[in-house]
């Protein structure tokens, strides 16, 4: 089985370098037309400049392909339909979006200025949310469709620093997870990449130039891929990097019950260990579904005392 895109369209954000730029090529390389989204800034997002874009487009023409560079800025939502209305009258349709567009601003919480907490929200939550938004109807009336938004490790685990990155980084998860629920029944797919690799992003944290040689940009493009084509997965979590690939899922244990008369704080902090035990956790997909455990357990104590 060969994983190919011939004739149909896909846009990655923050594709003038490192990964975005990885994702682009190799997305040409197997048959798709790209926009190549780059506002060209620094690693903080200050400054701009159309060279990278227009870059990796030139890469992608000399391989035989087509794609066009542009640079809109995902925080801005009236620029991103834009980009997105240029690529429909260009090629008819967009398929894929890959929102990969991101910036660092790290400090510790304390001495983190709001601005910065701002900036990075609005390019790594806003900015997927923009982009999103200015693909799904077009994707609704297509029927057709493939999201992947790129969470961190910093968003799931956490990681010193990173307070900004971290909330916008698990916040896009939250986005997923709903977008999977309203996108089911018109054949839109989203999934969620958590990379780690060689980039400008972890210059400054790893300084082994072996180590960053194996977190080549392209290991993780291999696992990109299987989250944009007609038989991917739906509401994925794929963690890739250093070649290694896992996935990170969201379970939540059975728990317990408390008759109205035991719901007290004490009681609650007294059963913590059966709160926390892992037997009888599963993936929840829904809201609702909690709601539903919970209460089907307080309808079955009811029913024993009547």
């Amino acid at each position: 089985m060969t994983i190919s895109f011939k004739g149909q369209v896909a846009i990655v954000t923050g594709a003038g370098n490192g990964l975005g730029k990885s994702h682009a090529l190799e997305l040409a390389r197997r048959g798709a037309k790209v926009v190549v989204n780059d506002l060209g800034g620094a690693r903080d997002g200050t400054g701009g400049s159309s060279q990278a874009s227009l870059d990796v487009v030139a890469q992608i023409k000399a391989l035989g392909g087509e794609a066009i560079a542009n640079g809109a800025n995902v925080a801005d939502f009236l620029q991103v339909q834009e980009m997105v209305s240029h690529a429909k009258e260009k090629w008819g349709r967009v398929d894929i979006l890959v929102n990969n567009a991101g910036i660092l601003r790290d400090k510790s919480f304390s001495n983190m200025q709001m601005s910065d907490f701002q900036a990075v929200m609005d390019v790594h939550l806003m900015g997927t949310a923009n982009c999103s938004k200015a693909v799904w109807g077009l994707m609704r009336e297509q029927a057709y469709g493939r999201i992947v938004m790129t969470t961190s490790s910093s968003g799931m685990y956490g990681n010193f620093g990173q307070a900004n990155y971290g909330a916008a980084k698990a916040a896009v998860v939250g986005l997923m997870n709903t977008l999977v629920i309203e996108g089911q029944k018109y054949g839109i797919k989203v999934n969620t990449l958590s990379p780690t690799a060689g980039t400008r992003m972890l210059e400054d944290i790893i300084e082994d130039k072996q180590v960053m040689e194996m977190m080549s940009v392209e290991s993780v493009t291999a696992g990109l891929i299987t989250l944009c084509d007609m038989d991917s997965p739906n509401r994925l979590i794929l963690c890739a990097g250093a070649g290694g690939y896992a996935s990170t899922q969201i379970f939540e244990t059975d728990g317990i019950y408390l008759s109205p008369d035991q719901q007290t704080p004490e009681n609650v902090r007294i059963n913590m260990g059966r709160i926390m035990d892992r037997e009888g956790e599963k993936m929840i997909t829904a809201g609702f579904e909690q709601t539903n455990k919970f209460v089907s357990k307080a309808v079955e104590y009811f029913k024993k005392q009547s």
